[in-house]
C-alpha cells in the first residue's frame, strides 16, 4: 500500500518527465469532459449515455480521491472549491439519469479544475513562457467561460420555455451574455420573481468575472516569478532586478 501511495505521490506532484505528461494527459481528459457535458447538457438520456456518464464519474471519483489520498492536509483539499465542484459534478453524473437531465447543467462546474491545480501551474509556468506572461488572462478567460455556460444552462432549465424556441441553448447563452455585459436588449427576459433574482445574480457575478478579464487584458503584461529575496511575484517580463528589493531576478526567457 505504501509503494502505491508513493507511486499516486509522485504521479500527482513530482516534476518528472512522466509525471508531467501524466498531468497534461488529465488536462486533456479534463477538457474533453467539459466538451462532452457541454455536448450533452441538453441530450435525452439513453443508455449509451448513461454509461458514459458513470464511467466518467467513475474515472473523476478515482482522481478525485487520489488526490485527497496523497494530500498533505486532507481536511483543507476537502475545503478547496474545484473538490467541492468534483463532489457536485460526480453527483450529477450518476444521480441526473434519475431526475430527467435537471442536473446536467452544474457538470460545467468541472472547468473550475482547469485552473486550481497548482501543480498544472507548476508546470504551465515552467513549459509555456506564453503562458506565464498571459496567466492572468487565460485563468480570468476560464472563469467567465465557467461562469457563462453554468449561468446558461441554469437558465435554460428552470426559466427558458424549450418549446416556444428552436434553440433554447443559444437562447439561455444569448440571455446571460446580454445580462452580465449589462446590454440587455429585452427580447428575452425572465419575468417571475426567481428569474429576476436570478438575473441579478447574472449582472453582479458576470460583469466582476468580465472587468477582471478586461483589467488582464488591458494592464501591462507580468511574468510571474518569485523574489527570493522579497517574495514579489510579478516582474516585466525582460527585468534583471526586482523593482520591490533591487535583488538580481533569473526569469526564464526562449532567448528571443
Amino acid at each position: 500500500m505504501e509503494k502505491l501511495k508513493a507511486t499516486v505521490e509522485r504521479l500527482y506532484t513530482a516534476h518528472t518527465p512522466d509525471a508531467v505528461k501524466f498531468r497534461y494527459a488529465l488536462i486533456i481528459f479534463d477538457f474533453v469532459t467539459i466538451l462532452f457535458f457541454i455536448a450533452t447538457a441538453h441530450v435525452p438520456y439513453g443508455p449509451g449515455l448513461i454509461l458514459a456518464s458513470r464511467v466518467t464519474g467513475v474515472i473523476i471519483c478515482l482522481d478525485l480521491v487520489a488526490r485527497w489520498w496523497v494530500a498533505e492536509d486532507r481536511r483543507f483539499f476537502l475545503t478547496r472549491i474545484y473538490t467541492i465542484a468534483d463532489v457536485v459534478v460526480i453527483g450529477s453524473l450518476f444521480i441526473d439519469p434519475w431526475l430527467s437531465g435537471d442536473l446536467a447543467f452544474l457538470r460545467v462546474l468541472r472547468g473550475l479544475r482547469l485552473i486550481h491545480s497548482y501543480h498544472l501551474l507548476y508546470d504551465l509556468r515552467r513549459d509555456s513562457r506564453w503562458f506565464r506572461t498571459h496567466e492572468d488572462a487565460v485563468i480570468a478567460t476560464i472563469n467567465l467561460f465557467v461562469f457563462v455556460m453554468v449561468t446558461s444552462a441554469s437558465s435554460l432549465v428552470f426559466f427558458i420555455d424549450r418549446e416556444a424556441t428552436a434553440t433554447p441553448f443559444i437562447d439561455a447563452m444569448y440571455f446571460t451574455v446580454a445580462t452580465l455585459t449589462t446590454t440587455g436588449y429585452g427580447d428575452i427576459t425572465l419575468n417571475s420573481p426567481g428569474g429576476k433574482l436570478f438575473s441579478i445574480c447574472i449582472m453582479v457575478g458576470g460583469v466582476a468575472l468580465f472587468v477582471q478579464l478586461a483589467q488582464a487584458i488591458i494592464r501591462p503584461q507580468k511574468v510571474r516569478h518569485k523574489c527570493e529575496s522579497c517574495g514579489l511575484l510579478r516582474h516585466d517580463p525582460d527585468a534583471v532586478h526586482c523593482k520591490h528589493c533591487g535583488a538580481t531576478i533569473c526569469i526564464e526567457t526562449d532567448g528571443a
